[in-house]
């Protein structure tokens, strides 16, 4: 008996050996279709990562969700685009003088960074839409992708309201708002995957196996969500290209000045030593618990799906510690600084499909 079958069993109703069939592939269109949106996802995350490391984020300084699409056709149209630039303090502090050249190199990251976002609505609302008609989406199924239609609308204003914090009185957005909107994608992300993932035709999960690792595995996968906001704050104010040794920071292994700003909590969000620290820290902790959820998963189950999703989450978080320890005494090269946020949503991956295997596919109900 398949998996699916297995799932129709546990939603304790008979279902026609035909309606099932058609809940199988329907269920498979949908997973890729979700997987499809998710890379889309990563895609966005990594040139969000590019946008933000080449200065390129407030290069457009208006927001029209649809007039927005087309770019500037015309010099005439170019120069009005500049002008609009010129007018805001990252222009006059930093940029003073930017050719026009120059000045479409920062634009056409933001502009690609713009369509991206409008593109991944349009893939997902499209065929939410034939699925929805085509009679394709479950029941259950159907206010979550709502929500997740919702929670892509609520990012897109998100974007702009952190686009916004830098047109008046900074020289960059808000960390805060830079964090929230990163952390608000793989938010996304994760749950879309995780739709994904237990449409798929998962085992059902063997007897104790939630029990011995399900608080483990929730552990990692919220530590992960954490450690993401942490580094939008270290992205928001740049802490990345300073005190760039390892293991060692400012000489220490626990440096001085970390709560030099009152009140206290401030130092948590603003202070430059402290925002990369508490990234180290948390980067350490979440090794820790990759490393330990890898070996509880072996001891507890032996079902290979179940180990192989151990097994990932434990190496990809290692990897990613790797790639972090590199971004930062490499002083921030675009190249390898992309890898490490672009391979953040790998390990949000691997943290989530290891609490899908566990839980199972989702039941069929008739």
């Amino acid at each position: 008996m398949n998996a699916f079958a297995d799932s129709a069993r546990a939603g304790d109703t008979q279902i026609l050996p035909a309606k099932l069939e058609r809940i199988r592939r329907s269920r498979a269109m949908i997973r890729w279709w979700l997987y499809f949106v998710c890379l889309l996802i990563l895609v966005m995350v990594v040139v969000g990562g590019a946008t933000r490391l080449t200065e390129s984020g407030l290069s457009i300084t208006e927001w029209k969700p649809i007039h927005g699409v087309i770019p500037p056709l015309s010099e005439v149209e170019w120069e009005e685009e500049l002008e609009k630039y010129r007018q805001i303090p990252e222009y006059q502090l930093i940029n003073k003088g930017m050719s026009l050249d120059e000045f479409k190199f920062i634009f056409w990251w933001e502009w690609g960074h713009r369509l991206l976002g409008r593109f991944i609505g349009v893939a997902f609302f499209v065929p939410m839409v034939v699925f929805w008609a085509a009679g394709r989406v479950e029941p259950w199924l159907k206010p979550r992708l709502l929500t997740a239609l919702a929670l892509g609308g609520l990012q897109g204003f998100v974007g702009w309201w952190m686009v916004a914090s830098g047109l008046v009185d900074r020289v960059d957005v808000s960390q805060y708002r830079l964090a929230v909107h990163l952390t608000l994608a793989l938010i996304i992300f994760a749950y879309l995957f995780w739709l994904a993932r237990r449409l798929s035709p998962l085992k059902d999960p063997v007897p104790g196996e939630q029990t011995r690792l399900g608080v483990l595995s929730k552990l990692v996968l919220g530590v992960v969500i954490v450690q993401i906001f942490l580094g939008g704050l270290v992205a928001g104010l740049n802490a990345g290209l300073t005190f760039n040794t390892w293991p060692l920071m400012d000489g220490q292994l626990v440096p001085g000045g970390l709560l030099m700003m009152k009140p206290v909590w401030l130092n948590f969000f603003e202070n430059v030593l402290t925002v990369q620290f508490q990234h180290r820290i948390t980067a350490y902790l979440l090794v820790a618990l990759g490393l330990w959820l890898t070996w509880a998963t072996f001891r507890a189950s032996q079902r290979r799906e179940l180990r192989r999703a151990g097994a990932h989450i434990g190496a990809f978080i290692f990897l990613q510690a790797v790639f972090g320890v590199l971004t930062l005494v490499w002083h921030v090269p675009l190249s390898v600084a992309l890898v490490h946020q672009g391979f953040a949503v790998i390990v949000l991956a691997a943290a989530v499909d290891h609490l899908a295997v566990l839980k199972g596919a989702f039941p069929i109900r008739g």
